[in-house]
């Protein structure tokens, strides 16, 4: 007898759920899969099994789980994401499956900075409007231009890593990045393109944080826009209290595999 592989699901979309399942290829008694919704084309390399595409709603991730044996679930969609992570809540309720959410900290307003926090995107764009915005940075990502629409004396420059299917926007520059930034290279950027307002998603993390640093230095206002609702449950701030559960999981509930199986 050996000890099985436990297996595990990680539902892709951030930084975490990358990082997440490298340390898990590099550790003994772990069988993970990666699933990723399939937004963008291009996506991190991640070790282990990889689907894409979503599972049909709630009760299509519990037919998931029980069909595929999956032993727990982490949560490591982007901080953005509304629907998969009640779904996910959901699921694994129906299926018995322990759950984990990784949801970074947001970021936190400190001296300097001139922030402007709505709800959501039709209330940062109608606060574009209010402000008379003349040159705005956006980084809300390529799937969320439309609201932004109803600005039309405003000039966007929008970055994305992939370039969005059709352009909403009547006045807009795209530039296609992927993140980490740093802070001279978002000042230049806001400078060169004499930027007014920065528009941004309370994403947390450092990897985007810089464009903070960078509209403090300008004395920009930021148009924050907060999270949706995360739902109820066990939660890790970072991969290394991700994996500290796992372990606690794999700990207390140890499992044997029959005849030499892995499960």
């Amino acid at each position: 007898m050996m000890l099985a592989r436990q297996r595990v699901l990680i539902l892709g979309g951030s930084t975490e759920a990358s990082e997440l399942a490298h340390r898990l290829a590099d550790l003994d008694g772990y069988d993970v899969t990666v699933s990723y919704a399939g937004r963008t084309t291009t996506r991190t390399r991640t070790p282990g099994r990889v689907r894409v595409g979503g599972f049909g709603g709630a009760e299509g991730l519990a037919d998931y789980l029980t069909a595929e044996r999956v032993e727990v679930l982490v949560d490591a969609t982007h901080p953005f994401a509304a629907r998969m992570p009640h779904h996910a809540a959901r699921a694994c309720a129906t299926a018995g499956v322990p759950r984990l959410r990784v949801w970074r900290p947001p970021w936190e307003r400190v001296d300097g900075d001139h922030w402007y926090e709505v709800r959501d995107l039709d209330a940062a764009a109608e606060l574009l409007g209010r402000l008379g915005a003349g040159r705005v940075f956006l980084t809300t990502g390529r799937q969320d231009l439309a609201p932004f629409a109803r600005v039309p004396d405003a000039w966007f420059l929008v970055r994305a890593i992939e370039a969005p299917p059709a352009m909403p926007l009547a006045r807009a520059c795209v530039v296609l990045a992927r993140g980490p930034f740093d802070a001279d290279g978002e000042l230049a950027l806001m400078r060169d393109n004499e930027i007014d307002v920065l528009v941004t998603k309370n994403s947390g993390g450092s990897a985007a944080a810089a464009k903070l640093a960078a509209a403090r230095t300008l004395a920009l206002p930021v148009v924050m826009v907060r999270r949706p609702p995360c739902p109820d449950g066990p939660r890790a701030s970072s991969v290394e209290e991700a994996l500290s559960w796992l372990g606690g999981l794999v700990c207390s509930e140890p499992r044997l595999a029959q005849d030499g199986a892995s499960g």
